[in-house]
């Protein structure tokens, strides 16, 4: 019975500790050793790949390798001496088992009572070593010292392996950084580019509208410095027409570009009866009365645009200003002159009255939107309307003759058009002209030549007996 319950403590001393924690004993227990700080969890496995530390870092590591090695020395030798010392208890129980064979105690061997098992329980070797219970715990204490510390050395080889995935993100993310930079640095080149295309642009514009203008100024001083005028300023003239003919008339040398309003002032003198007649008209190739000013027969003065005949119920004689004389030019609108209806006016009826023989200054805008028109006599706006050939824009190329009524460009005059009378300062704009502008040239405060058609001496000509002549108002 001593041996059995020696044997079994052998056992446990031996094996019990594997047994316990759940090893199998028949396949036997590996451990690897892996160097970790001592401030490291040694919970955390290890990475599958080694990840390369600085040179200082090696040394740590090294150096908890050696220790752990140490440690593992010892244990090996704590190992040995506990199984010198169960060998030293098994020799003794073996000498306490002979003596208990050899003498019986009061009366009674080992199979014949039970009082010497009893007895077995009492401490009588003072000299044995702690419980094994103890030494397995101190051992168990080991290994969970040394589970620690390889998780403290994961821990730090998994902080090493994160510093350096942090230092390949950043490199990406300076990468990225450099890249955003060079796409908004091109992104800048090409809008200095795109800057510098258009002032070159600008610039050449304006190098043009300069030149123009010089241009206009250099012919202007040429003419005045020739002298050729025989009036005391090449503005300062008047045509005379004084018979009601078809070959008496003048003309203007320049001609319109296209338009989508237009202002027409003029001084003009006349005492003709019925009528004045045509102190105007503009022909182009397919219309020859594109626009015409007429006052013919007993009919009032008129205004054509198109030369369509409409109701000339349109006229609205003194109503409230009208807000879209702001509009100095129109943006192009389509030429709808072909689909506009028979219906659509395109002459309206001006309350003018200049047939007394009189100095009259007058003045008729249009703008091709709504077909808005007025008149003016003397500075003071009698009449306007709208609907007057809307829409329509004022073709270009066309001829401007003074004084008859074309039924083809630039010619066939019908003498019973013609106007009798005298005129001057005949100027045409592109646009409407305020009413402040028109009433300062009527009182002969202020000289505004026409931007389209000016009043020159030089571009005006006479035919059939016209003549120019010095103008004294």
């Amino acid at each position: 019975m001593v041996l059995l319950v020696v044997g079994l403590l052998v056992l446990y001393a031996l094996g019990g500790g594997r047994v316990a924690r759940g090893h199998d004993p028949t396949k036997g227990t590996r451990f690897v050793c892996s160097a970790i700080p001592k401030n490291v969890d040694p919970s955390c496995s290890l990475p599958p790949n080694p990840v390369q530390s600085t040179s200082a870092q090696e040394d740590e590591l090294r150096g908890s390798v050696t220790q752990l090695r140490e440690t593992v020395l010892q244990q090996r030798e704590t190992i040995v001496g506990q199984q010198g010392t169960i060998k030293e208890l098994t020799a003794k129980l073996s000498r306490c088992e002979a003596a208990a064979l050899d003498s019986p105690r009061d009366g009674k061997y080992r199979g014949q009572g039970g009082s010497w098992g009893r007895d077995y329980g009492k401490n009588t070797m003072g000299d044995l070593p702690r419980d094994p219970a103890e030494t397995i715990d101190h051992l168990g204490k080991t290994m969970q010292g040394l589970k620690d510390r390889l998780a403290n050395l994961e821990q730090q080889i998994r902080t090493n392996a994160s510093g350096s995935l942090h230092a390949g993100e950043l490199r990406d993310m300076l990468k990225s950084r450099l890249s955003d930079l060079e796409k908004q640095l091109l992104s800048k080149v090409a809008e200095l580019e795109e800057e510098k295309s258009q002032l070159y642009n600008e610039t050449t514009a304006h190098r043009h509208r300069t030149e123009s203008t010089l241009n206009q100024l250099l012919e202007r001083i040429t003419e005045l410095e020739k002298g050729s005028s025989k009036f005391k300023s090449p503005e300062d003239f008047k045509v005379s027409l004084p018979l009601r003919t078809n070959y008496l008339y003048g003309r203007i040398k320049k001609s319109l570009p296209e338009m989508y309003a237009f202002t027409v002032c003029m001084w003009l003198k006349s005492s003709a009866s019925p009528g004045i007649g045509t102190p105007f008209s503009y022909g182009v190739p397919g219309q020859a009365n594109e626009i015409v000013l007429i006052e013919w027969g007993t009919n009032p003065m008129e205004l054509l645009v198109n030369d369509k005949v409409g109701d000339p119920a349109s006229a609205v004689t003194d109503p409230a200003p009208d807000p879209r004389l702001c509009y100095s030019t129109l943006p192009p609108t389509p030429d709808v002159t072909d689909s506009t209806p028979d219906s659509t006016p395109t002459v309206a009826q001006l309350p003018l009255s200049v047939g007394d023989g009189r100095w009259h200054h007058i003045c008729v805008t249009w703008t091709t939107r709504d077909g808005y028109w007025e008149a003016y006599q003397d500075g003071e706006k009698l009449g306007s309307g709208e609907n007057l050939a809307p829409w329509h824009p004022i073709k270009p190329g066309g001829a401007i003759i003074l004084g008859q009524e074309q039924d083809i460009v630039g010619g066939r005059f019908d003498a019973t058009q013609a106007f009798v009378g005298e005129l001057s300062q005949f100027n045409m704009w592109d646009r409407v002209l305020r009413a402040a502008d028109i009433e300062a040239m009527a009182n002969c405060s202020s000289y505004m030549p026409g931007n389209v058609v000016p009043w020159i001496d030089s571009n005006v000509e006479v035919f059939g007996g016209a003549t120019k002549w010095a103008l004294e108002m």
